[in-house]
């Protein structure tokens, strides 16, 4: 626990429980959803002024569905916060960028339909940077989002918004998506959960991603078990989504709580140099690992071996923001801010020699995960090689004294999940010497989502960290 700092929650009683306890209650008919909207909006006033996590709220829509919703569905009428990257309908949806300002659209992302169907409830959108690209949360539109446990930091990207307004109890649950750790970084910056499912776990649609298995949404939550309820909330097949699914038979929160059995972990501090680690936070992970080892769960450290996995990405990645910017109008790629500009400009200029190398990687890489994770249930590893830095600053300009490139140089150990399309979970692991929480990225096998989360709650448990939520902590 070295380096917990003080905190304190003077929200209400309400926004205090887990997702869980509070669809207990809901269910139990103890409270109601328009009491939980307005203990989430209440909170929301009380310091998104401090933070900006949820620039966009929509309570007249919330009331409404609070009225129709289902008392016996899954979520029976919680509220949850939304990614600003997904359409609502009737709701302000801008993906932070200026042409989008003020976009209302008519129709809502087939996910968060689904979650509504299933008894969420929307309250607002969260902040993201422009277009989702960025581990750090701003845009021209709303501003920075600032994280919740030193507000002079980085929240993390892209679902920055998501993550704080979980850390501050504005949300018992929050949609995320990840790319390039974009659930994993916010997660593990501000203490609390956040999983990227395999490719097809859960269906949704965008004209440039349908068939790019890359980009994913997932779910964002306080605990690991509140993590697998919203994502039995978001999973399932969809027509809109070719690469998309059935849901298992068994939900992945009764997998989620079931016993783990004998649990073997592989550690890796850095992925044979993948990318640089800080002292301080290899100290916390390693810490981290030795409080977990014990009866029922061995831990070794071991590395896959992985080659071209930078490279292999960056061109992957770049691909995608070509393909997502030939189809998108001048008038709005025209205000993309420089690092998005760059991102399509290395995209165009790919040979198709260099995509079909990156292909065959990408390939390679997944056969040495697949035969690793044969032999270890979960591989640990960083979700960054570095703790938030000054919120001002779009990215680390070093780490480890070892200079940055650019704004994907600090995101490395994000990328091996995304490439070979295995599920990957952020889970808070301890804190610096100077306060800042930090997680520890557990990536699964091949669809191996449930057990997963699983050996995610057995960790959670023995590390016993209780983080959140927390009032924003404001230094000088």
């Amino acid at each position: 626990m070295t380096g917990r700092p003080e905190t304190v929650f003077t929200g209400s009683d309400l926004c205090r429980l887990t997702a869980r306890e509070a669809v207990a209650l809901l269910k139990a008919r103890k409270v109601s959803p328009n009491e939980l909207i307005t203990a989430s909006l209440a909170r929301t006033a009380q310091v998104d002024a401090t933070v900006n996590a949820l620039p966009t709220l929509c309570e007249d829509r919330a009331r409404a569905a609070a009225a129709k919703v289902d008392p016996d569905s899954l979520l029976a009428g919680l509220p949850f916060g939304v990614k600003d990257l997904n359409p609502v309908a009737g709701v302000r949806t801008t993906w932070g960028t200026r042409a989008f300002a003020d976009h209302v659209p008519t129709t809502t992302d087939p996910v968060i339909a689904r979650i509504e169907r299933r008894g969420g409830i929307v309250t607002g959108k969260t902040n993201t940077p422009e277009m989702g690209a960025g581990a750090n949360t701003f845009n021209a539109v709303f501003g920075p989002t600032f994280n919740a446990w030193d507000t002079r930091l980085n929240a993390g990207g892209s679902s920055g918004g998501a993550a704080v307004s979980l850390a501050t109890g504005q949300a018992w649950l929050s949609h995320g998506s990840d790319l390039g750790g974009s659930l994993r970084t916010p997660a593990s910056f501000n203490g609390i959960v956040g999983l990227r499912p395999s490719p097809g776990i859960v269906g949704s649609g965008s004209a440039a991603d349908t068939f790019n298995p890359m980009p994913v949404d997932g779910p964002m939550a306080r605990t690991v078990a509140d993590v697998a309820l919203f994502l039995d909330a978001m999973a399932g097949f969809d027509p809109i989504s070719p690469l998309s699914y059935p849901a298992p038979e068994t939900s992945y929160l009764a997998t989620c709580l079931a016993d783990p059995g004998p649990v073997r972990i592989a550690f890796s501090p850095d992925l044979n140099g993948l990318g640089p680690v800080t002292s301080e936070v290899a100290d916390v992970l390693r810490r981290g690992m030795e409080t977990v080892q014990g009866p029922g769960i061995h831990v070794v450290e071991e590395t896959p071996d992985i080659r071209d996995i930078d490279r292999t990405f960056r061109t992957l990645r770049a691909l995608g923001f070509w393909t997502s910017a030939r189809i998108t109008p001048d008038h709005v790629t025209r205000h993309y801010k420089p690092t998005l500009q760059q991102n399509i400009a290395e995209g165009r200029a790919l040979t198709v020699d260099e995509v079909a190398e990156a292909l065959v990687a990408r390939t390679k890489a997944y056969e040495v995960m697949r035969d690793f994770l044969a032999r270890f249930d979960v591989l640990a590893l960083p979700v960054n090689g570095i703790a938030p830095g000054p919120q001002e600053q779009e990215f680390p300009p070093e780490i480890a004294g070892v200079p940055s490139r650019d704004y994907l140089d600090w995101l490395r150990f994000a990328f091996v999940a995304t490439l070979c399309g295995l599920p990957a979970l952020s889970l808070p692991i301890g804190f610096t010497p100077s306060g800042m929480p930090l997680g520890i990225q557990l990536i699964g096998p091949p669809r191996g989502e449930g057990r997963l989360l699983q050996i995610a709650r057995v960790l959670e448990e023995r590390l016993d960290l209780r983080l959140v939520p927390i009032d924003p902590i404001v230094k000088p």
